[in-house]
């Protein structure tokens, strides 16, 4: 269930990452439209204003067709083989689950028509029960069917990928057999998604309330909401599973609900990217409270809490160890400086820590809950300083983009003191300072990266031994036929991170945003 939940988790990230390249084309055309930064004269250059706003409709719609790129993505991401294919079949399976859902809500004599505010009303509905019973509709792609937003991509996305994988080898009856294979896959899934979209018709209010539910006890804790979020959100890194917990405040009611012209839209990040590209005056309030789970309160921990672990790290290395723990640490903190990507820095200690862990994930929580109590309204979701710049202080000050500084300055002595403590007191062994070197990890590398490739095969076992290869953002993450043939020492002149062995079969070996290009490289030898 843990590698399962891992493989969901990244490929949940795949429309995130164009989320996240796409949040900052609106936040930048949204600074560059607003007169209070740009000014006066600058709104009234119409060529250019006109350019600005294609800018922000192009990324809009990003936005607006989410539903269908989780369903994309979620299908890709756990399809074991023939990935065109599995996403083929999620475009299909997503429009037959929604046209299902819009044929049961005709037969029940529900319509765009009479489900709008005014028409509610006028059967005798208060304004705000209207409300309520207008926004479990909405027209995806053109179609009418019941509000499920990102979890209707994900359930269709789901239900494809498990039809795929079973599917996809089929051998039918040889008159037939053209239709097998991975032909097959369209056509179950024509045949399966309606059956799902029954189900959900009935299932899906009931987790509705569950959810929204949720939102209100969230909401009701307050502060004290924000803080759980940030020390979950981080206490699950090892795990993967922090991926999951992000989507569900970004994207359903945990995160919050806001009217944004007309619309009900709900959860955090959703909220604060309609706002952004909505033309109307939108409150500072709405911005505020849609940023409680967003990237304020990763940006005093990613870009000065950590640098300040790294300094201490450094500082307490070895002598003759510093020179290759200060060239790790510096593409660590420049990552998680530049981009929010922390795995490089936190896989350092929090496997051999559990109080400089445990003292991570709470620091977290704390900036989560002191952001939210100085009012900073920093939306986007990496944490790093592209957002401080682009949604902070391009915004203008009324973000107070400049509390998260005074939090990060703060927060980088903590970290450095406590870690340089911790680390000197309990004898923690972070880079520079393990008793047993693995023999020959300081092996110079050829820029050659089939030769890599090579070397990891051999570390883990042989081809034979590799069942299936893929990575996230940070780490190479392998499934093994045995475990016992793995040797670490020839996979560590591979200069990674660390290894992790996550599961009898499964290993996950750390190399930080240069994975993909390994992962790449290690996939071609093997075929």
């Amino acid at each position: 269930m843990k590698d399962y939940m891992q493989k969901l988790g990244k490929a949940l990230m795949m429309p995130i990452s164009i989320i996240a390249a796409a949040g900052l084309f609106l936040g930048i055309a949204a600074a560059l439209q607003n007169p209070n930064i740009v000014g006066a004269s600058f709104i009234e250059m119409t060529q250019l204003q006109l350019a600005i706003g294609f800018v922000r409709r192009l990324a809009g719609t990003l936005f607006g067709n989410l539903p269908i790129l989780f369903a994309v993505a979620v299908a890709i991401g756990l399809s074991k083989d023939e990935k065109p294919t599995a996403a083929f079949a999620s475009v299909i399976g997503f429009l037959v689950f929604h046209v299902t859902l819009n044929y049961i809500l005709q037969v029940a004599g529900i319509t765009a028509a009479n489900t709008t505010v005014a028409a509610l009303m006028e059967n005798g509905m208060s304004n705000y029960d209207a409300l309520l019973e207008s926004s479990k509709y909405e027209s995806v792609l053109g179609i009418f069917t019941l509000r499920m937003n990102v979890f209707g991509g994900i359930v269709s996305g789901l239900t494809v990928a498990w039809l795929h994988n079973h599917f996809y080898r089929i051998e039918l009856p040889t008159a037939i057999n053209f239709f097998g294979g991975r032909r097959f896959v369209p056509i179950i899934t024509t045949v399966a998604v309606p059956v799902i979209a029954l189900a959900s018709y009935f299932i899906w209010p009931v987790f509705n309330n569950l959810i929204v539910g949720s939102g209100n006890l969230i909401s009701a804790a307050g502060l004290f909401g924000t803080f759980i979020f940030g020390f979950l959100e981080r206490i699950l890194i090892p795990t993967g599973l922090h991926h999951i917990l992000n989507q569900t405040v970004r994207f359903t009611a945990v995160g919050g609900t806001a009217m944004i012209d007309g619309n009900q839209v709900i959860g955090s990040l959703q909220i604060f990217n309609a706002a952004l590209a909505s033309t109307s005056n939108i409150d500072i309030s709405i911005f505020r409270e849609a940023s409680r789970f967003l990237a304020q309160g990763k940006i005093p921990v990613m870009m000065f809490g950590l640098p300040g672990a790294a300094l201490a790290m450094y500082q307490t290395a070895s002598e003759d160890s510093k020179g290759r723990v200060k060239a790790l640490m510096i593409a660590a903190v420049a990552a998680s400086f530049t981009t929010g990507i922390t795995e490089p820095l936190e896989f350092s200690f929090i496997f051999i820590s559990p109080i400089l862990f445990l003292f991570h994930a709470i620091m977290t929580g704390l900036s989560f809950m002191l952001s939210s109590f100085l009012g900073v309204s920093i939306g986007n979701v990496q944490g790093g300083i592209i957002d401080l710049f682009v949604f902070g202080i391009f915004r203008g000050f009324e973000t107070r983009w400049y509390f998260s500084l005074v939090l990060g300055i703060i927060f980088f002595f903590a970290y450095y003191y406590v870690f340089k403590y911790v680390i000197v007191r309990f004898k923690v062994e972070t880079p520079g300072r393990e008793e047993n070197l693995v023999e020959g990890s300081d092996v110079v590398l050829p820029s050659d990266m089939s030769s890599v490739a090579n070397l990891i095969i051999e570390g883990l076992g042989g081809k034979d031994n590799i069942q299936t290869v893929d990575n996230c953002f940070t780490r190479l993450r392998v499934e093994l036929k045995d475990m016992a043939k793995v040797d670490e020492s020839v996979i560590m002149q591979s200069k990674p991170a660390g290894i992790i062995k996550t599961g009898a079969t499964s290993i996950q070996v750390i190399f930080g945003p240069k994975v993909e290009k390994i992962s790449n490289a290690v996939k071609d030898s093997l075929k």
